[in-house]
């Protein structure tokens, strides 16, 4: 890259974690409001956090939806990815748009329709309330890895399991998955991710018995002046980033273990 797209990336890159370079020290602060740089250092916010009832309520409450969703989304993600390949009909395209178009939809449009719908549904403030509209949401990330992994698929192994006698169930479980591990494995995390960060349908959607982490996080900035949310906003980014390593250092290496 020449000098001045390299300045460019850096100047993004800094853009980025900014946030995350302010927040996480803040976290270790002293100081009984937001301050930065911090004074003093001390561990008083995590330990408030993890003696919270609502704060550890909500961390479980997202974790229970995050892991449902990332399960469900990619289920139907592959067998939607893998549909889509395999079959040719009128109407495919219009087909794939649907299934993308809540990657492209505004969010607060999404939370609004979901709204509607799950009121008269009475799944407002429900598990399976939140694991539908997250679903939703998190299935596009699991169709477009998936369909990634696809355009380099060779079919003839299929051939080859055919021609040995397997069934097509037989091939589905021990020839084609297991080549599409990779993708569909960056699909779950993904929608994993999808699900623990969102808040807007998440705010439509909050009860006062079920609410998730990032609706929590929102009131306590919102409503009050806690610095106990830079503790969670840290846990936060330590748990998304943690989970995003994985999968790239997973799929960094070859099925022996050597690198790519």
């Amino acid at each position: 890259m020449s000098w001045p797209l390299r300045a460019w990336v850096a100047v993004v890159a800094l853009l980025l974690l900014a946030p995350t370079v302010i927040v996480i020290p803040m976290s270790f602060s002293d100081s009984a409001t937001f301050k930065f740089p911090p004074e003093g250092f001390s561990l008083r916010w995590y330990e408030r956090f993890f003696s919270s009832p609502a704060w550890l309520a909500s961390v479980g409450n997202s974790l229970k939806v995050a892991v449902l969703v990332a399960v469900v989304a990619t289920a139907l993600g592959t067998a939607a990815a893998l549909g889509l390949d395999r079959t040719r009909f009128r109407g495919r395209g219009a087909m794939r748009g649907a299934l993308l178009s809540p990657m492209i939809v505004p969010i607060i449009v999404v939370a609004i329709a979901v709204y509607a719908a799950f009121l008269r549904w009475h799944l407002v403030g429900s598990l399976a309330g939140f694991v539908l509209a997250h679903t939703a949401l998190a299935v596009p990330f699991v169709v477009v890895t998936v369909t990634t992994n696809l355009a380099g698929y060779d079919r003839t192994v299929e051939t080859a399991s055919a021609s040995l006698g397997a069934g097509p169930l037989t091939t589905l479980r021990s020839v084609t998955l297991p080549l599409l591990l990779p993708g569909i494995l960056s699909g779950f995390v993904f929608a994993f991710v999808t699900s623990f960060d969102e808040v807007v349908i998440a705010l439509f959607l909050q009860s006062p018995t079920f609410r998730t982490l990032p609706v929590q996080m929102y009131e306590s900035v919102s409503l009050q002046t806690d610095p106990t949310i830079s503790a969670a906003a840290s846990l936060v980014v330590v748990v998304t980033t943690g989970v995003l390593l994985l999968i790239q250092l997973r799929g960094s290496r070859s099925p022996h273990g050597e690198r790519r």
